[in-house]
């Protein structure tokens, strides 16, 4: 048995190689890494050929796509990252095939059932099938790709190998609890007609029983091919994804903002924390749940009819549940039928934005700012591996928590504004403060690891400066011009020069010239830091400093050398 959060599965199956000497099936089942959103896959494939070659195709093909498939980021859709493992695949064994050393070629079909929390995906090029079970119904899921004459039905038109190009089909499909799913190859379905496949089916043994019982009937109905069947029974289902999510949402109202002193599904609002333009946050008690502190998000009635903003809601929710990070704010999830209308809830952290720490006494330090800097970065780092984009990156979302022991420590808040890949649409508008956007954000762009480091590197020199921008603050709806950039010297001479050095790269405004990731902007710092005392630091020259006081200089020795020339001649 295999579990996925809510989701549980039991996998049987079984594989004989019939009258054939050898077995060109191959049949596997994994599941991804212990998240919450690990998904289930199973496949199989039918080498063509009966030769070894065949075999090693058909195996190659299905380790090859499983272990592609689970090392992909989940925030990539089924379908993309299906694809880009089955390709892979496909790649490697049709120039293996016409290498030389395979005579017969390396080709064989494909395919796999892929569950991701409330829905079924598959994958498919061949003659191997999927079936679904469902209540008494049996289901055939996909269709041979093989020749339409008679006489040449056992030919394969598509397979993995066969073509420079794969020509997979793919599909997706809602799941219910106690669906039971069949793969098999033509061993088991030329056998078989679909009415005793159904009664094997509905017969609802354990699945190693079933499978067991479906490949000694086929054998027994014809034996002269390999017969291969895998059963998948699904007996729960885990939690939504972001679009069930969105979709339950939907339903909640916007109503009213709350005073402090109400009580709200249970949960007794203490005091008013911020009172922002699109939502108002406060301190709670969850009377529910041992009084324990929490903070609820409620939007504000002027946003009702504004899916951006709703939509906002459902990220922070999303996001918090697929990236676990020390340095993110956490979403807590009400139980199920407890929230009546829409809003977030998170956990209490005691402490201050960064915002409020620079405009205080005293001035952030070299070694106060490198600690915020680094668990700032790596906060940043944990959202990007995913593919998740903040986009609002800035001192107001930076919390700085202290802890009940006094221990310090940070967390990146706001993600309602998170670009996630395969989710938002083409047409989303790029949001954020125009002072912490990159150069190429504020032309449309949509915002990368990137822009991420720019935004990073604004924050850093605004905590150090005690709140000035590198190229001035921005404002909305205006055309900037980053053509020079002030010197951090200018407003902290105490800090060495080689931070600036390094906040200067981070704020470049060709992202090329910017470090890769966040990751690789908290190594720098991080070792600079250590080794300061030694870094041979480049000196501008005045005349990229400075060039109006460098021409002025120059005017004024000429100046001289002319009066001291008259004064000598005469």
């Amino acid at each position: 048995m295999m579990t996925q959060s809510a989701m549980e599965v039991r996998v049987g199956f079984l594989t004989e190689a019939g009258r054939r000497p050898s077995n060109d099936d191959f049949i596997l089942a994994a599941m991804g890494e212990n998240s919450l959103l690990a998904d289930v896959v199973v496949s199989i494939a039918d080498g063509t050929g009966g030769s070894p070659e065949g075999r090693m195709a058909a195996e190659t093909a299905v380790r090859g796509f499983l272990d592609a498939y689970l090392h992909q980021p989940k925030t990539l859709s089924v379908e993309r990252a299906a694809a880009n493992a089955l390709n892979c695949m496909n790649n490697w064994l049709y120039a293996q095939g016409r290498s030389g050393h395979h005579r017969e070629g390396l080709v064989t079909t494909f395919t796999a059932l892929i569950l991701r929390a409330r829905e079924a995906h598959i994958v498919h090029v061949g003659d191997t099938r999927i079936y679904r079970l469902r209540g008494e119904r049996l289901a055939r899921l996909t269709q041979d790709h093989t020749h339409p004459h008679p006489d040449l039905h056992h030919v394969l038109v598509r397979a993995v190998g066969m073509e420079d190009q794969v020509r997979a089909d793919y599909q997706r499909h809602s799941l219910e609890a106690h669906d039971r799913f069949l793969l098999c190859t033509d061993g088991v379905h030329a056998a078989l007609n679909e009415g005793k496949i159904c009664a094997l089916m509905a017969m609802r043994g354990t699945p190693q029983e079933d499978a067991a019982r479906i490949v000694e009937s086929a054998l027994a109905a014809s034996g002269q091919d390999n017969a291969t069947a895998l059963v998948l029974d699904i007996l729960a289902l885990p939690s939504a994804l972001h679009r069930d999510i969105e979709s339950s949402l939907a339903e909640l109202p916007i109503a009213e903002l709350p005073q402090a002193g109400e009580i709200t599904d249970g949960y007794r609002l203490l005091s008013a924390i911020s009172n922002g333009r699109y939502s108002r946050l406060f301190h709670a008690l969850d009377t529910k749940n041992s009084n324990r502190e929490v903070a609820l998000k409620f939007p504000h009635p002027r946003v009702a009819q504004d899916a951006i903003y709703r939509s906002a809601f459902t990220r922070e929710s999303w996001v918090a549940s697929q990236v676990q990070s020390p340095y993110l704010a956490e979403v807590i999830e009400p139980e199920p039928g407890r929230r009546t209308r829409l809003y977030v809830v998170m956990p209490f952290y005691r402490g201050e934005t960064l915002e409020c720490r620079l405009k205080r006494q005293p001035a952030v330090s070299l070694v106060e700012g490198v600690d915020i800097a680094i668990k700032l970065s790596k906060a940043i780092y944990a959202l990007n591996r995913r593919r998740i984009i903040h986009r609002d990156i800035k001192p107001e979302n930076i919390l700085l928590e202290l802890g009940a022991a006094g221990a310090s420590g940070l967390r990146l808040i706001d993600l309602g504004v998170a670009r996630l890949p395969d989710v938002n649409a083409d047409g989303d508008v790029v949001p954020g403060t125009p002072s912490y956007m990159a150069p190429e954000l504020i032309l449309g762009q949509a915002g990368d690891e990137f822009s991420e480091v720019y935004a990073l590197g604004v924050s850093l020199y605004r905590m150090w400066s005690g709140g000035e921008y590198p190229y001035g603050e921005i404002e909305p709806f205006s055309t900037p011009r980053y053509t020079k950039r002030v010197a951090l010297a200018r407003y902290r001479p105490d800090l060495p020069a080689w931070l600036d050095q390094v906040l200067a790269r981070a704020t470049a405004v060709d992202p090329a010239q910017r470090y890769a990731d966040t990751m690789e902007f908290a190594f720098e710092l991080e070792n600079a830091a250590l080794k300061g005392a030694q870094l041979r630091v480049r000196h501008s020259p005045l005349i990229e400093r400075d060039p109006v006081r460098f021409w002025q200089v120059i005017s004024a020795i000429l100046l001289l050398m002319l009066i001291l020339a008259l004064a000598f001649h005469s």
